[in-house]
């Protein structure tokens, strides 16, 4: 945990000491979906970025997927939901053609399993990734993001208990921003 913390400041210093660059996009509240796949476990969700703040460079946001964990089931493949919830601290790396923002962000994420696959109620964990912004109109943007997320969990409920919400990340949507 605490070097989830000291990547977070590092972050945070990066973009107060990083110049603040005009640019045609909008930074205030902004409001999102995504189809993102944590490791092979595939899902889709909802998420919320706030107005950034030190010089347009730092925002954090907060993101609630429903993820299905793949497995096999009495000899069938089935997919058993359960939920992520994610916080982190996002950090401008810099803006091309003044409509495409490039970032980092990295938090903390908890896992919610279902009972049919874990014994244990929550997982908690970190993530970390790098992201584009694409802005078509000054107010809304797709985005493509790459990371990975490490929570340690696995599906104790299952033969083998495989691990799951554990290595490469990747997401994409779509967010509106209010003016």
């Amino acid at each position: 945990m605490k070097k989830l913390f000291t990547v977070a400041f590092m972050v945070i210093g990066l973009c107060l000491s990083a110049k603040a660059q005009e640019n045609s996009v909008n930074n205030g509240l902004g409001f999102g979906f995504q189809l993102v796949e944590y490791q092979r476990d595939f899902g889709f969700g909802l998420n919320v970025t706030s107005p950034y703040f030190f010089k347009n460079q730092v925002a954090v946001r907060l993101r609630s997927n429903a993820m299905y964990l793949e497995h096999v089931k009495d000899g069938e493949t089935d997919w058993t939901p359960y939920t992520n919830l994610t916080f982190g601290v996002i950090g401008v790396g810099g803006y091309v053609a003044e409509s495409i923002r490039l970032y980092g962000e990295g938090g903390v994420i908890c896992l919610l399993p279902s009972s049919k696959f874990s014994g244990k109620s929550t997982a908690f964990g970190g993530y970390g990734l790098f992201g584009f912004e694409f802005f078509m109109e000054k107010n809304i943007n797709y985005f493509i993001e790459i990371g990975s997320v490490g929570t340690g969990a696995t599906a104790d409920r299952l033969p083998f208990k495989p691990i799951y919400s554990n290595g490469l990340a990747v997401s994409t949507g779509f967010r509106v921003v209010l003016p």
